[in-house]
């Protein structure tokens, strides 16, 4: 039996993931360990590899089979472009894409002016403008503070993502209209699905189970 090999997206998502892997009964103690230099994390029992990468990478080595199953932001598949297989909402890491800026922007939306737009998500933004909308902007393409844009003149608006909304009122700024709804997806390689379906779409079962679980236990919560 070959390797399945999944790529986490570093950081609090990576974390995520594999408290809910646990829970199908999926670990990796490798991973655990803080101090490891290691780079590849392996479960010889399941015939299962990891390893993580910075989150714009992940759909990289799924499109391309150096990883058979990646865990990205719906933001990053949504950005990148990439041929693959979007299978599940994993339903943590919520957040929203946004058009936010000054109130007084919002006018500028709605006659839909030649307007500038700062991101750091391009393609979104093109989508969004240019076919949801049929506005024509002119896009910048920033990596740093997208806040400061509209701030200092750079842009009339920017598309960032938003969680709580802190950032944006601490600086004058506000949510002007929603792109989309945000959060973690897994992702599989189009080969890897025909050539292991019987082990992927378990694992994808499997995984919905406790995320259905999870979602039940939370509305029951947001009833009391």
């Amino acid at each position: 039996m070959r390797y399945l090999t999944f790529a986490l997206g570093k950081g609090r998502l990576a974390q995520q993931t594999l408290a809910l892997f646990e829970e199908i009964g999926i670990t990796c103690q490798e991973m655990k360990d803080p101090g490891s230099r290691k780079l590849i994390f392996v479960n010889e029992e399941l015939k299962l590899r990891f390893f993580l990468a910075k989150g714009p990478d992940v759909p990289t080595y799924v499109e391309y089979g150096a990883a058979d199953i990646g865990v990205v932001g719906k933001d990053t598949i949504m950005e990148e472009q990439r041929k693959l297989l979007e299978v599940l909402d994993l339903g943590f890491g919520k957040c929203r894409m946004c058009v936010c800026g000054p109130a007084q922007a919002k006018e500028l939306l709605a006659h839909q002016e030649q307007i500038r737009v700062a991101t750091k998500y391009p393609n979104i933004a093109k989508d969004y403008f240019y076919n949801r909308k049929n506005q024509t902007v002119e896009i910048i393409k920033l990596n740093g503070s997208i806040e400061l844009a509209p701030i200092v003149g750079l842009s009339e608006v920017i598309v960032d993502i938003v969680e709580t909304g802190s950032t944006l009122r601490e600086n004058g700024l506000t949510v002007l209209e929603e792109v989309c709804p945000l959060s973690a997806r897994v992702v599989v390689n189009q080969v890897s699905m025909k050539m292991e379906n019987q082990r992927i779409t378990r694992l994808l079962q499997d995984l919905n189970r406790v995320v259905q679980a999870r979602e039940a236990e939370n509305a029951k919560r947001g009833e009391q």
